[in-house]
C-alpha cells in the first residue's frame, strides 16, 4: 500500500561511530539506518547461515527463564492489536523458554494458516547474558543491555516510545514506517491505558488503510519515512517517533536498546500532560484558551524569553532554574497536589 504513496526513505549512511553518533545524530533527532553496521557480530554470521544455526547459537546462551510469548491465530495476518469490540486482544499471552519459543516459530515454517509467535522485549542479560559481549553495540556504552524480539512474519502495530531506540536486526528482513512526533493527529491513536503491550497504538492499518474511517492517515503516510532492513543494519529511532514494523521472513530476530528517558515523578513530561488531562481538558473554552496562551508563552516559550523584562533575581520559578529553585517547584506541586 505505502509503495502507492512513495514515502520518503530514511537517510542511510554506511559508517557511523559513536563519537559522531552523540555529537551530531542524537541532537538532530532524525533517524538514520545505517547499513552493515553489526555484519562482524557472530549472531549475524550464525543467521546467515540458517535458521537452524542462530537458533543453535542462541540456545546455547539460554538460561532457561520464562519470557513472554505472544501467540495469535492465522486471522490476525500477524497484527497484533485489539479484538473486534477493542475490549479484548487477538491473541493469547504464554510463558515459555526462549528456546521453546523459537522451536514453535521454526516449526510453523511452511505450515498454511499457521497461528503467528512473538517473543517480545525480553531482557537479554537476563536471558542470554553470553551473547552481550560476543554482540556489542558499536554506538551505545555497555551499561546500556538490549531486549531481543523474536517472530514469524508478525507486524507491530504503530506505536512510539518515550525513549531513543536503536533497532538492530539479526535475522530475517523488516520494514520499518516511521512518522514524526508531530503526526500524532493523523494516525488515530488508541486508548493510554488499554493498551495490547503497554503503549498507545494506531487504530489505522497501513497494509489495508481505511481511508473512509481514518482519512487524516493519508496526511500521515505523506510524511512517512521507511526503511529496508537486513542482518546487520541498525536504526536509530529517536524518542516520540511513530513506527510501524513489518517482519517478513518466517523467522526473524531483531535486538534493540532503550535508553535517555530517566525522568521520573514530577520531572517526567508524561506526568504533566497526565495532570493536563485531570486539570485542563474540560475546562470551559475560555479558561483552556487562557491556559493554551501561558503555555505557549512560558513552557513552549513560542514568543521567544517571556521574562526578558524581569530582573535575574527575580524571575524565580519562571527563570532558569537553580537546583534548590528546581527543588522548592517541586514541593509546590506536592502541597497543591495534596491540597486537593
Amino acid at each position: 500500500m505505502l509503495e502507492a504513496f512513495a514515502p520518503a526513505r530514511v537517510r542511510t549512511v554506511d559508517r557511523l561511530d559513536a563519537q559522531t553518533f552523540a555529537r551530531d545524530i542524537l541532537p538532530a533527532a532524525q533517524p538514520i539506518l545505517v547499513k552493515g553496521l553489526n555484519a562482524a557480530w557472530p549472531a549475524v554470521h550464525k543467521a546467515r547461515q540458517s535458521d537452524e544455526a542462530i537458533v543453535d547459537y542462541l540456545r546455547a546462551m539460554d538460561r532457561g527463564a520464562p519470557a513472554q510469548v505472544l501467540e495469535a491465530n492465522a486471522n490476525s495476518r500477524g497484527r497484533f492489536a485489539y479484538a473486534a469490540d477493542m475490549n479484548e486482544f487477538n491473541f493469547s499471552r504464554r510463558s515459555k523458554t526462549i528456546s521453546a519459543g523459537m522451536d514453535q516459530i521454526l516449526g510453523l515454517r511452511g505450515q498454511a494458516d499457521s497461528p503467528y509467535v512473538y517473543i517480545q522485549s525480553t531482557p537479554v542479560a537476563d536471558h542470554l547474558p553470553a551473547f552481550l559481549a560476543a554482540n556489542p553495540c558499536a554506538l551505545l556504552p555497555p551499561q546500556i543491555t538490549p531486549r531481543i524480539w523474536i517472530s514469524n512474519a508478525t507486524r507491530a502495530q504503530t506505536h512510539n516510545d518515550q525513549d531513543h531506540n536503536i533497532a538492530c536486526v539479526v535475522a530475517g528482513t523488516r520494514t520499518f514506517t516511521l512518522f514524526p512526533p508531530e503526526q500524532v493527529q493523523n494516525l488515530y491513536i488508541g486508548p493510554m491505558e488499554h493498551t495490547p503491550s503497554g503503549r498507545a497504538i494506531s487504530l489505522a492499518s497501513l497494509e489495508e488503510p481505511d481511508f473512509e474511517r481514518f482519512p487524516r492517515l493519508r496526511e500521515a503516510i505523506a510524511h512517512a519515512q521507511v526503511a529496508e532492513m537486513e542482518p546487520g543494519d541498525v536504526l536509530y529511532v529517536p524518542k516520540y517517533w511513530w513506527h510501524h514494523v513489518q517482519s517478513h521472513a518466517p523467522f526473524n530476530i531483531l535486538i534493540n536498546y532503550w535508553w535517555g528517558n530517566s525522568a521520573n515523578g514530577a520531572d517526567n513530561p508524561l506526568t504533566a500532560f497526565m495532570a493536563g488531562l485531570v486539570a485542563l481538558k474540560d475546562l470551559s473554552d475560555a479558561d483552556r484558551a487562557y491556559w493554551k496562551a501561558m503555555f505557549d508563552l512560558y513552557i513552549f516559550r513560542t514568543e521567544g524569553d517571556p521574562v526578558a523584562h524581569i530582573p535575574p533575581n527575580l524571575r524565580g520559578g519562571l527563570g532558569r532554574h537553580t537546583p534548590q529553585q528546581h527543588a522548592d517547584l517541586i514541593r509546590t506541586l506536592q502541597s497543591l497536589i495534596n491540597a486537593r
